[in-house]
């Protein structure tokens, strides 16, 4: 069989499984044909003539196997390279950390620098809830004169972060720290603080198709309504800022819900291309100035 015959399999297999998308690719044909290329260990940016190439029985035992992990035990395909991209970055990953995805990826290169008084000159940041650590490196190749720390509860999700730091040749600018959110061990003040918290309600990761329950639930869990750590987020934030400091989170489906909490804050929220435009900027004078509203 041909490279372009497994792909096809592969495909008709996924749709019969209702595997479930969305954690490195959005399509079947794309995830399947990631999985074929990093099996066979050829270039992801091979020509598609590579689909011609005939596949060895020993390749196709190999390949057998990945698609009976991914598609019968649900493990989802980062899992199985040990491996996601982000921001045209590979990082390290595995059933330690959720796997990279955000929309800070579309935000940071073209949307932040124009609340900064001088982007030049940031030279502290901070990514809580940094899981792979690769929002705490696109933070330390974006500024490049800052030191980030790259925060997170979890010892086991720092661990992954530190071998992503080290890969990437950051060890001297970005720091793994354990800690909850801001409350301890980081440094600050900052200039940036930056977060992709555990924002899905508790009860929406319960019903979560079982590729993504395979992730930590930590990562994924932000209590009855998906903002509680956000909460707690915000009311440390203001202390931990510098007078014109910004703060940056990622609320996923929780906008409205953020909106009615934090609104009398001035939420700025960010552009993305599909339109959900879920990631917002607040800033240290409205922290300071402005306690968050008691829920009713």
């Amino acid at each position: 069989m041909t490279i372009g015959g497994w792909l096809a399999r592969a495909v008709r297999d996924y749709a019969d499984r209702g595997a479930a998308m969305g954690q490195i690719a959005s399509e079947p044909r794309d995830e399947a044909l990631y999985l074929i290329l990093s099996t066979l260990g050829l270039p992801l940016e091979s020509d598609p003539s590579v689909l011609g190439r005939r596949v060895s029985a020993a390749q196709s035992r190999a390949l057998a196997e990945v698609f009976r992990r991914r598609l019968q035990e649900h493990v989802p395909a980062a899992y199985l390279t040990g491996e996601a991209w982000l921001g045209g970055l590979r990082f390290h990953v595995d059933e330690r950390v959720l796997i990279p995805r955000s929309y800070f990826v579309e935000i940071l290169d073209e949307q932040v620098d124009p609340w900064l008084r001088d982007p030049g000159s940031v030279a502290s940041a901070a990514d809580i809830c940094t899981g792979s650590g690769c929002l705490a490196i696109l933070l330390a190749r974006h500024f490049r004169a800052a030191r980030v720390d790259a925060v997170d509860v979890s010892a086991a999700a720092l661990e992954v972060a530190a071998l992503n730091v080290r890969r990437h040749r950051l060890s001297r600018r970005v720091f793994p720290v354990q800690g909850d959110l801001l409350a301890s061990g980081t440094r600050g003040p900052y200039d940036v603080i930056l977060s992709n918290p555990p924002y899905e309600p508790s009860a929406h990761v319960d019903r979560l198709p079982e590729e993504f329950r395979r992730e930590p639930r930590l990562a994924l869990d932000g209590g009855p309504d998906g903002l509680d750590l956000v909460r707690r987020l915000i009311a440390q934030a203001g202390r931990r800022l510098r007078p014109h400091g910004i703060l940056m989170i990622e609320v996923g489906g929780g906008r409205e819900a953020f909106e009615r909490e934090f609104g009398h804050l001035e939420p700025h929220w960010f552009h993305t291309a599909d339109g959900s435009d879920c990631v917002c900027l607040l800033q240290a004078a409205r922290l300071r100035s402005r306690q968050p509203r008691a829920r009713s």
